[in-house]
């Protein structure tokens, strides 16, 4: 069953707004069973609107509408939808009804923008008569529209409670999408869909997805169907092929972030870590005191961003920064020996690069990162090149140093360096 959403708005044309209506739709008509086709954003343009609807019309299916159904004088989706299906615009006596009794019992006055609110399509069915956010369902065409308020929090509670399952009612038990996500890092796309090649073709009933998501590559397994159980058996059996072919790139399934995995193997592995960040100003510390329960492997973390703070806190030798410099693999290991020793933590990660756009050399380059690491028996370095903006190296960066810190706990071997 086909479904389109259109979402209306100059707010959302401009860039002021961002569109989450769409995507919390898109998501949960999927759920659903729902094959969502089209999805379009239009400004509060008359005669853009209008010719929308006209065409939605002919395709047929369900149509999701948001947007334009308050009581301002810039609220004119109801105008447009009454022009484009050949309607009058009536007052709907049990919207009336409801505004007259949210009146009495607010003490609010029954003015010309609340009247508005009652003002519907002639034959339009209220969503939710009794509940106080406006919403309605009309037959336009070949299609069924729902229109819905921009609101996102009314939008999602007139789709979850009244939208989606007035469709199940009608149509009964749709296909279902069950999906699965793995998370990768350290591969590029096009090598991950090479590597998968022969396993896409021999499971057609299942729907490869590459998605990069920087610093990431999340796969989707998707299966469309009725029967959960089977659903479930399939996809675990392409997932654990998919993660042999993929092996140690794969940090995780579903919805976990690499912090959440590095703080569930710390626990699991009864491990403590500490942070000596440079050229991350903090990032790293940032991921993993970002999950719950953080308190039980994460120590603490020293940012040693100048010389000096490199010297004073961690005991880095004077004589190492002048001969290396800062970006240097002996100036990580003496970081990372260092916050382990002050923090008195099981595991000593370090970072220190140049994160640009300034600071480079031909021999240190922007980009330029060496990651530093201690343990009890271990002590080593490794220098990196990470590519584009500030941002995205400090990302990058902080990044590998979780990612070390998981494949050092799962005994995997180091993405290679330069």
């Amino acid at each position: 069953m086909n479904c389109e959403i259109i979402t209306i708005g100059d707010e959302l044309t401009s860039g002021k707004v961002l569109d989450v209506n769409s995507r919390y739709a898109c998501r949960r008509l999927i759920d659903a069973g729902l094959q969502v086709t089209r999805i379009t954003c239009l400004g509060d343009d008359q005669r853009a609107v209008s010719s929308e609807l006209e065409q939605a019309m002919r395709r047929g299916g369900f149509v999701i509408v948001t947007g334009g159904l308050g009581s301002t004088v810039d609220d004119i989706t109801c105008e447009i939808a009454a022009g484009a299906f050949r309607l009058r615009l009536i007052r709907h006596p049990e919207v009336y009804r409801s505004l007259l009794r949210y009146a009495d019992e607010t003490g609010a006055k029954i003015n010309r923008p609340l009247e508005k609110l009652a003002m519907l399509p002639e034959g339009a069915e209220p969503l939710d008569p009794e509940g106080t956010s406006c919403g309605f369902k009309i037959k336009g065409g070949d299609a069924d529209f729902f229109f819905l308020p921009g609101v996102p929090e009314q939008m999602r509670r007139l789709l979850d409670h009244f939208v989606i399952p007035g469709i199940m009612r009608v149509y009964g038990p749709l296909d279902r999408l069950f999906q699965r996500v793995l998370k990768l890092y350290g591969i590029g796309e096009s090598r991950v869909a090479e590597i998968l090649d022969d396993l896409q073709r021999s499971e057609p009933d299942v729907i490869f997805g590459f998605y990069p998501r920087f610093p990431e590559i999340h796969v989707t397994l998707n299966f469309r169907g009725l029967d959960e159980r089977q659903a479930h058996e399939i996809l675990e059996r392409v997932q654990n092929a998919a993660c042999d072919l993929l092996g140690a790139f794969v940090f995780a399934v579903g919805d976990r972030t690499m912090a959440h995995v590095v703080g569930g193997l710390l626990r699991r592995h009864g491990l403590s870590v500490a942070l000596a960040e440079s050229c991350t100003g903090g990032l790293i510390g940032h991921l993993l005191t970002g999950e719950a329960g953080s308190s039980e492997y994460f120590k603490g973390g020293c940012i040693v961003y100048s010389n000096e703070a490199k010297m004073d806190l961690l005991g880095v030798n004077p004589d190492t920064l002048h001969a290396h410099g800062a970006v240097s693999g002996s100036t990580a290991c003496e970081m990372a020996s260092g916050v382990r020793g002050r923090l008195r933590a099981d595991i000593g990660v370090a970072v220190s690069g140049i994160a640009g756009p300034g600071g480079g050399s031909f021999e240190k380059p922007v980009g330029t990162v060496h990651l530093g690491f201690c343990s009890e028996k271990e002590l080593f370095s490794g220098r990196y090149r990470f590519q584009g903006s500030r941002d995205r190296i400090k990302t990058e960066a902080a990044m590998m140093a979780l990612d070390w810190i998981r494949r050092y706990l799962n005994d995997y071997s180091f993405l290679p360096g330069l």
